[in-house]
């Protein structure tokens, strides 16, 4: 019984300190300047990108090339800049798109 305890902790754990790491991603990467989980800012927000593309099989391949690549039209006519590995790793990107999709 206290190995179930300790492995429900130490999930726990992990999953706490990932969050944290992707909500540091988030920021570092400047997410949060144009985007809000719940409210449109300058970009839509994070509840409407995961609406978008539930069920979407390849929604974390779609929008990592939309994060890479940046562009216009899809949520208005703001353009969201590129955001290159140097801004954003390739792991740190996968974490924070698979966060917000499971928003």
């Amino acid at each position: 019984m206290k190995r179930i305890a300790l492995l429900c902790a130490l999930m726990a754990a992990g999953w706490a300190a990932q969050a944290a790491t992707v909500d540091e991603a988030m920021t570092k990467a400047g997410c949060v300047a144009c985007h809000a989980k719940d409210k449109k800012v300058v970009g839509p927000a994070f509840k409407g990108v995961a609406a978008k593309y539930k069920g979407q099989g390849d929604a974390v391949a779609k929008l990592t090339d939309k994060v890479r690549k940046g562009g216009s039209g899809v949520w208005g006519p703001i353009p969201m800049p590129p955001h290159n590995a140097e801004k954003i790793s390739d792991a740190d990107l996968k974490a924070v798109i698979e966060s917000i999709l499971k928003s």
